[in-house]
């Protein structure tokens, strides 16, 4: 992935994006040749079109990017990323048309547009880049690039070579390039720590299940990120339908997300205490499977009853987060690929998060379009408490019914907090299912650019 900007002195085509009827005064400035050129080939400046312009000699003198209506962009995340297939290789520079209260959100999205995923293909060596438009932080932007290719890559890495292991090995990588320490509990020592529910989720698969505790930073306020880590989902013995497996080795996007939230905030150098918890395992099928119907005493001794094992990463996320907890930490975010209910409310798009801490949900509300990483707000609705209460147990994995199924889980989370001055559950999807501009298929990051937006003045930094 290009997720860096040509140096500002690199000889670079100048790059003019042109809005939907107004490429007629863009052409009165242009020679004669020129006007000849861009009238023949049709050209109107609509969005996801792009025109190279010729010099006398035959070879690019500068290049068209169409932008559209404003009614347009307002559909698409990354209007100038749309326009990159039909540009010729080389170093661009903006020369004319980009409102300066759109270039950082365009110069992050050409930066995305590069992504490819290469670990088992080749893929293509073309290279498109783009000189820092003036006025934008580009070694910021560059940070949130390389924090999102993390992500990607993660996700969509399959779990024959992301399992528990591996997820480990990742987390492992990134405290050691940004000097952060690290520990792993694995598989027996789990319930010799008291992380029972984590190691029940796990103990059937060939990996041990492991809880990765990673922390940097030592002075400023302290910042725990919980990720969950499913690295393959197969609905253990309440298995799932093949349609719903398909792409169940993004069911650790939560985790992914997480160490790309964290890899931006080392790289930026952000005043907090970071700290990372994933609880990775794989929900796999054997005679030691958990089972439907088993209750589960968790790290908090809140009782749990098993009424789906497909509603697993909420149990090894509540270990992590009772862990979490104890530490009191100023702002505590979970994030999970969690339920099919949250899709259905919202669809792929968008990351709904829960929160009591107002604070937060106005800062996340107002950094989330500047960061072009779309947030909405869900309730933790109180009167669904019930739901989550089998009386068998203190607690229910899966209320029957089918109702507010993200609203549900996300109560269940909240009853293993209590001592974070903040605390905030995101249920993301973290994957595109069809290429957009900027955002290719498969993995996806969803949230961290707002949070990161929402943490300066949630936490004073």
């Amino acid at each position: 992935m290009p997720d860096r900007f040509a140096a500002s002195d690199a000889p670079a085509l100048p790059l003019h994006l042109i809005e939907t009827g107004s490429l007629d005064t863009w052409l009165q400035g242009q020679d004669a040749r020129v006007r000849a050129w861009v009238t023949a080939s049709g050209f109107t400046g609509a969005l996801n079109t792009a025109l190279m312009v010729p010099g006398a000699d035959g070879t690019p003198e500068a290049a068209l990017a169409g932008y559209g209506t404003a009614g347009q962009r307002a559909r698409q995340r990354f209007a100038l990323a749309g326009a990159l297939p039909g540009l010729a290789p080389g170093t661009y520079h903006i020369a004319s048309g980009l409102p300066s209260d759109a270039a950082t959100t365009e110069a992050l999205g050409w930066l995305l547009a590069g992504y490819q995923f290469t670990r088992y293909s080749a893929g293509t060596a073309v290279q498109k880049t783009l000189v820092a438009p003036d006025g934008v932080d580009a070694a910021r932007i560059e940070v949130l690039a390389a924090a999102e290719a993390l992500t990607r890559d993660l996700v969509n890495t399959p779990a024959s070579d992301m399992g528990p292991e591996a997820l480990e090995a990742a987390a492992r990588d990134l405290a050691n390039t940004h000097g952060a320490s690290i520990e792993v509990i694995t598989g027996e020592a789990l319930l010799e720590q008291n992380f029972p529910m984590i190691h029940a989720v796990g103990r059937a698969a060939e990996q041990a299940p492991r809880l990765i505790d990673m922390r940097w930073g030592d002075t400023g306020p302290m910042l725990t990120l919980v990720g969950k880590g499913v690295c393959f989902d197969t609905g253990g013995l309440n298995l799932k339908p093949s349609a719903s497996m398909g792409i169940m080795k993004k069911d650790m996007g939560g985790a992914a997300n997480t160490l790309g939230l964290a890899q931006a905030i080392m790289a930026l150098g952000l005043p907090v205490r970071l700290r990372l918890l994933i609880p990775a395992v794989e929900n796999s099928v054997a005679g030691n499977s958990f089972r439907p119907g088993d209750i589960l005493t968790s790290r908090k001794g809140l009782t749990v009853e098993i009424n789906n094992t497909d509603a697993e990463g909420r149990l090894v996320l509540a270990d992590a987060l009772a862990y979490a907890d104890e530490e009191t930490p100023d702002l505590m975010i979970s994030m999970a690929t969690l339920t099919g209910a949250a899709r259905v409310a919202v669809g792929p798009d968008l990351a709904p998060f829960y929160t009591d801490a107002e604070d937060f949900a106005a800062a996340l509300s107002q950094a989330a379009p500047g960061a072009a990483d779309p947030v909405w707000r869900m309730p933790f609705h109180d009167p669904y408490e019930p739901m989550i209460e089998p009386g068998i147990a203190d607690l229910d994995n899966a209320p029957a019914g089918g109702f507010a199924g993200s609203i549900t889980a996300a109560l269940f989370l909240r009853r293993f907090t209590g001592q974070a001055a903040r605390y905030a559950h995101f249920d993301i999807y973290s994957w595109q299912p069809k290429p957009e501009p900027g955002r290719s298929k498969g993995g996806l990051m969803q949230g961290p650019r707002a949070i990161l937006g929402a943490l300066p003045q949630v936490l004073e930094l």
